[in-house]
């Protein structure tokens, strides 16, 4: 008979799953209406978000079921299998509004690039353990660092999604920082990446740059580069403080919002819930942020403490720049919300890591060396 060591249980943070289960529920509603058809009572689209919640349930539940020490030993393995899936999907993923984003795996469809981004939290997790001690981190681990960041974000600028590339540097910036990166070697950085800003630009797809220019001045393209924060902003404005009801937001209902279900689903949100329902969003995605910075602050190892910071990051970035982009407050990147808005890959990867996350607070009591330290 399985025995179930009682300190697990003890030490598992109910409010962190508690808060997660809330905004995958808000989400779920928000993508049923998002996605409405009338006449039915669910969509295609909804079918297959709950689809994949349930699935991304069952790997939050595989995610906690081992020691998560196990994942250092491996990390850099899970980063290369990652790094390959985007590979392949550069080379037969299915393109799709001018983007090479997906693979079909069986009857599967995934966009490798959420996955990848776990995946390189594992391995910076790994590689900065073993240097956290170091004052100040010396510029050979900044240098390792982002030699393993640069496969990913090339390889995921190339399909192009500049919204999950910057999410990721957000990500990678944070832990280094957590790490012990200085001001100095900030600015060498700076000094180092800035050259290289013209490429990065002229990388992207035109319609990309053409957000990024219009960001200062919307209604200077209304109906072209500048039409969906204009068309954002003006969901969210027409919500008022108690919105217009579920099912009833117009700029949706009449297709003025453009994807809706995605980008800029939290428009769809504060348009039928209004200021009040949006502030309560933002509050639970606080909570959540607490909750995930609580089991960080509390892990008992070095690895422990930056996965569960690059992972806190890693979502908490996101959340930052797709409100930030629907409210007008950022450029119009493209990059969805987590644990909101559809999409099958981002919810199953963004739940595995609120399972490593609970795992790692369940075994803060085994935080012995793992033999790799």
């Amino acid at each position: 008979m399985l025995k179930i060591d009682r300190r697990l249980i003890l030490n598992f943070d109910w409010g962190l799953l508690a808060a997660a289960v809330l905004v995958i529920a808000c989400g779920l509603m928000t993508v049923l209406s998002a996605t409405h058809v009338p006449g039915r009572l669910m969509s295609g689209l909804f079918t297959r978000q709950l689809i994949w919640a349930t699935m991304g349930m069952i790997g939050l539940l595989a995610a906690i079921s081992f020691d998560y020490h196990w994942l250092e030993r491996y990390a850099y393995f899970i980063y290369a299998a990652a790094v390959l899936l985007l590979i392949m999907t550069a080379v037969l993923g299915a393109s799709g509004g001018g983007a090479r984003r997906w693979i079909a795996l069986g009857p599967v469809t995934i966009q490798a690039s959420e996955f990848a981004k776990l995946a390189l939290v594992l391995a910076l997790a790994r590689h900065l353990h073993r240097h956290v001690g170091e004052h100040p981190l010396a510029l050979r681990s900044v240098g390792v660092s982002v030699l393993l960041f640069a496969p990913a974000a090339l390889l995921i600028l190339k399909q192009p999604d500049l919204g999950t590339a910057v999410a990721l540097g957000i990500m990678v910036a944070g832990l280094l920082l957590l790490a012990g990166l200085r001001l100095r070697l900030v600015v060498l950085l700076a000094a180092v990446l800035i050259p290289a800003a013209p490429l990065v630009w002229h990388h992207l797809k035109p319609y990309q740059q053409r957000r990024v220019m219009t960001f200062i001045d919307p209604n200077a393209d209304p109906l072209g580069a500048g039409y969906h924060i204009i068309q954002s902003k003006i969901a969210i404005g027409s919500g008022m403080l108690d919105g217009k009801g579920f099912l009833h937001g117009t700029q949706n209902r009449l297709n003025f919002l453009p994807e809706q279900h995605t980008d800029f689903i939290f428009s769809v949100f504060a348009e039928e819930w209004g200021f009040l329902g949006g502030a309560t969003l933002v509050a639970l995605y606080l909570l959540l942020m607490l909750r995930c910075l609580s089991v960080a602050m509390r892990a008992r190892d070095t690895f422990g403490m930056l996965l569960a910071f690059g992972i806190t990051v890693m979502i908490f970035g996101q959340v930052l720049v797709n409100i930030g982009m629907a409210t007008g407050s950022l450029p119009v990147v493209g990059i969805t919300l987590p644990f909101f808005s559809y999409g099958g890959s981002s919810l199953l990867a963004s739940m595995i890591a609120i399972g490593l996350l609970l795992n790692i607070s369940m075994r803060r009591f085994t935080f012995a060396s793992s033999g790799l330290s």
